[in-house]
């Protein structure tokens, strides 16, 4: 049993990175994309990626209402929560190459 579960994520696993790179092929571009690939990031990581991405995004605009500069601790709070596979300098280049979270990440490219 343990088998057959383990073949299936795999399965899944390969039917998502086969998506992504059905949507590479239309926009040849999409670095974040590529990283997930090569790094055999499952779908359920990048959609926690993206929900941490969105909330991180939310937070930097509510602190920049209330006058904030500095993003530091935000910022480290994403290098917490990163998937340890991925390389944090090139995840933040590959978003805003892909468009992703762009202003959020144009903000953490400041902290490389």
């Amino acid at each position: 049993m343990d088998q057959y579960v383990e073949l299936q994520s795999r399965v899944n696993l390969l039917e998502y990175h086969q998506k992504l790179l059905l949507k590479m092929l239309a926009s040849p571009n999409l670095e974040f994309y590529r990283l997930v690939i090569e790094n055999g990031i499952s779908e359920q990581k990048v959609e926690a990626f993206d929900q941490l991405c969105e909330n991180l995004n939310k937070k930097m605009e509510e602190q920049k209402a209330e006058g904030f500069i500095n993003f530091h601790p935000l910022f480290s709070e994403f290098l917490y929560l990163l998937p340890e596979k991925l390389d944090t300098k090139k995840v933040v280049q590959a978003c805003i190459k892909q468009h992703l979270h762009e202003a959020l990440f144009r903000e953490f490219n400041k902290y490389l």
